[in-house]
């Protein structure tokens, strides 16, 4: 465990903006070289990982975490050297004004800057500032000062240190799908598995799932399980039966999501491994999110598909925080799937 959340740290610390996901892959490569049979890159940037267990199972399974995270794109330098710019991925402006980022390859600090209340109407006050009004600020004073340092093109990614709260929360940025990354490599690092197993760390699942795409298509599984976390609001403003999942009450099992419905037989073995096994699980109160499922289920003549997914509060920010002891259970729960799912 004390592997896994270390691991889990340094990953979240990585910068990877979806279509930038080479410092994650590099330190994935880096850590599974010589704990695996083979493993590869294609030209999408998919790390495909193959791990030889005792022996090979009745079902070709597929354990799928994406390496990308949301961030911003550049896409204009004013004259006043301030950074125009657009999303990538899903993040709201409640999440973005005043958030310290950093811009390129070489990591020029910045802020995404908003007018301040000061200079708001009344009515203006009652809204978040759009996005489109936002700017990235590196502190340039003119556009040539800006372009010695920027260019369009570059992205930026959010600021969020590793931090635990209390006796059992961690706070950090990209925990979604960081920590779903670890999770499959401590499975590629740990004992040996009882079946052979495929491990996909994909890319761009958060613009559109374009890398499980690829993925689906090379790899053909008969079952694939996307590791991923999903968003978590238990919170008090949040109405009951629109919480989605609790942070604290172990792994999340959906049986749909906006992407995907999961076949029923394979939801309920999943339910039945964790319930044999006194693991905690949850499933989703609602039909909320998608993942990297969808291409699996549809992709190149189609697979069953599981997700099981990591409750995480304020998703898609800087500051996302998860449960020490939901990791502990997702991992338990994998290393199960991993021995009963190639059975058949």
């Amino acid at each position: 465990m004390n592997r896994l959340l270390e691991q889990m740290r340094e990953l979240t610390q990585l910068r990877g903006v979806s279509g930038r996901e080479e410092g994650v892959r590099e330190y994935l490569i880096r850590s599974i070289e010589g704990h695996c049979d083979e493993y590869k890159v294609d030209p999408m940037g998919n790390l495909i990982v193959y791990k030889m267990g005792k022996k090979a199972g009745a079902k070709r399974v597929l354990f799928s975490a994406h390496m990308d995270e949301v961030g911003f794109i550049i896409t204009h330098i004013a004259g006043d050297g301030m950074l125009h710019f657009e999303t990538v991925g899903g993040i709201t402006a409640a999440v973005t004004a005043g958030r310290p980022v950093l811009v390129g390859d070489r990591e020029i600090p910045g802020v995404i800057g908003t007018r301040p209340i000061h200079l708001l109407t009344e009515e203006e006050r009652k809204e978040y500032a759009k996005i489109e009004d936002m700017r990235i600020d590196i502190g340039a004073k003119s556009r040539e000062e800006a372009q010695k340092l920027v260019c369009p093109g570059d992205i930026a990614s959010f600021i969020g240190p590793w931090r635990e709260l209390g006796e059992d929360s961690i706070l950090a940025k990209a925990i979604d799908d960081r920590a779903g990354c670890a999770l499959l490599l401590d499975m590629i690092l740990g004992e040996e598995l009882p079946y052979d197993c495929t491990f996909a760390f994909v890319v761009q699942e958060e613009t559109g799932c374009a890398g499980s795409k690829a993925v689906a298509f090379s790899q053909r599984p008969d079952i694939a399980v996307a590791v991923e976390g999903t968003t978590a609001g238990d919170l008090p403003t949040a109405p009951e039966g629109r919480q989605v999942c609790r942070v604290g009450a172990g792994p999340v099992i959906s049986f749909m999501d906006k992407g995907t419905i999961y076949p029923w037989d394979l939801y309920l073995k999943a339910v039945s491994i964790a319930e044999e096994a006194g693991i905690p699980y949850q499933t989703k109160e609602g039909v909320f999110g998608g993942n990297d499922a969808r291409s699996y289920a549809s992709g190149a003549g189609g697979a069953k598909v599981l997700a099981v997914s990591l409750p995480v509060r304020y998703l898609h920010s800087a500051n996302t925080l998860m449960g020490g002891k939901d990791v502990g259970d997702t991992q338990r729960l994998l290393a199960l799937l991993a021995q009963k799912l190639p059975e058949g």
